[in-house]
């Protein structure tokens, strides 16, 4: 080869070697580097998950119940309906009657068709009936409800086989973690939203609920109308509370659930005796005024104490202030109440109380009660 052609191809090698000729091989450069995290992402989430592990035993709970007003005319109902007393009082109106229907929610927890739900959701009906998410639908039966901690079981009439939500544990919970309700809010079924454990053993007193004995869990995951009695999840689709209430108004879009050990305690009671046994030594207790707060680092002020009840037998007076019970401070009501609660009916239980700064060492025996009112405890 001449040098005029050698001279004529020295700048192609360079140009060949940026195009990638065949001629020579090719060093393929390192792939970039993927985060981590990236690995782990998929495209479904773990509220899906689960859902799918407990939504099919979530339930639509349809209710009815007959109302009779009674007719105008100042007749008894009896009067009314004898065509003889009408003949004299054709003013007079017959009673009426209509049918109030409502909505709530629940959960199967047992195969055998045993449903856990609010007692506000279905006391005072005639008929139940329960719809699931496959399709089907069956009459349901009210076995025990109790008032004061908002619970009921109802049992599906029909034989299973039933899917079954499983129980987790409320105690385990924690401010923070994942929360997952499923209900029927507004009568719009399967309806699933997410927030997260807002925080725990909220008592009902200081939501202005004075008739119900709880500590609840609260989550800003939302709670609507038609919530009541569904489950609240956790992020393994296990129920860890019941849903039972939201605050309207001022500080709305926080939900309340009732702990599913909580519940699991009542549920064991109703199947047992188709009731509840709440302890009381009947007492009417406040928080500690600040004159008492800058003497005593804690306690629940006896307001008012019943006449002949256990806390009357014991000795306890109106004025005391009640520090201890079987061995544990009491920082306020609401741990006083826990403190019955867990001493139970018919076990002597021993307070120290502070009477006119002078510690005074008490017991008391409580007794059981089917309802409260106010804030007799």
């Amino acid at each position: 080869m001449n040098s005029r052609w050698r001279r004529s191809l020295r700048p192609v090698l360079p140009l060949a070697l940026l195009l990638g000729s065949p001629l020579l091989p090719l060093v393929p450069l390192p792939a970039p580097a993927r985060p981590a995290a990236a690995a782990s992402l998929t495209r479904q989430s773990f509220v899906a998950d689960a859902v799918r592990r407990s939504g099919p035993a979530v339930v639509t709970i349809d209710t009815e119940r007959t109302v009779v007003r009674p007719g105008s005319g100042g007749l008894p109902p009896g009067m009314m309906l004898d065509p003889f007393f009408r003949r004299f009082f054709p003013q007079a109106q017959q009673p009426t009657q209509r049918t109030e229907r409502g909505q709530g929610s629940g959960v199967i927890f047992q195969s055998d068709g045993l449903i856990l739900t609010n007692a506000h959701v279905v006391e005072k009906t005639d008929r139940v009936f329960v719809g699931l998410k496959d399709g089907r639908r069956t009459e349901g039966k009210v076995i025990g409800l109790d008032n004061l901690t908002d619970l009921a079981l109802v049992r599906l009439m029909e034989p299973g086989p039933w899917p079954v939500a499983p129980l987790g544990n409320s105690d385990a919970l924690q401010v923070g973690d994942w929360a997952i309700a499923v209900g029927n809010p507004y009568g719009l079924d399967n309806t699933v939203t997410m927030g997260i454990i807002s925080n725990l053993n909220r008592n009902v007193a200081k939501l202005g609920i004075t008739d119900k004995r709880l500590d609840l869990i609260q989550t800003d995951a939302a709670i609507n109308p038609g919530n009541s009695g569904g489950p609240l999840l956790n992020a393994d689709g296990e129920v860890v509370g019941i849903n039972t209430l939201v605050r309207s108004g001022p500080g709305a879009g926080l939900g309340f659930a009732i702990p599913i050990n909580r519940a699991r305690e009542i549920a064991n009671q109703l199947l047992a005796t188709g009731r509840v046994s709440h302890p009381m030594i009947g007492v009417g207790l406040d928080n500690l005024p600040p004159e008492l707060k800058r003497s005593l680092s804690g306690g629940a002020l006896v307001r008012s104490v019943m006449p002949g009840g256990p806390a009357s037998r014991a000795g306890l007076r109106s004025g005391d202030v009640i520090v201890a019970a079987a061995g544990k401070p009491v920082a306020g009501p609401s741990q006083m109440v826990e403190a019955v609660e867990a001493n139970g009916v018919g076990r002597p239980m021993a307070l120290k109380v502070m009477r006119s700064g002078t510690p005074v060492q008490l017991e008391v025996v409580p007794t059981g009660m089917d309802s409260v009112r106010g804030r007799t405890r």
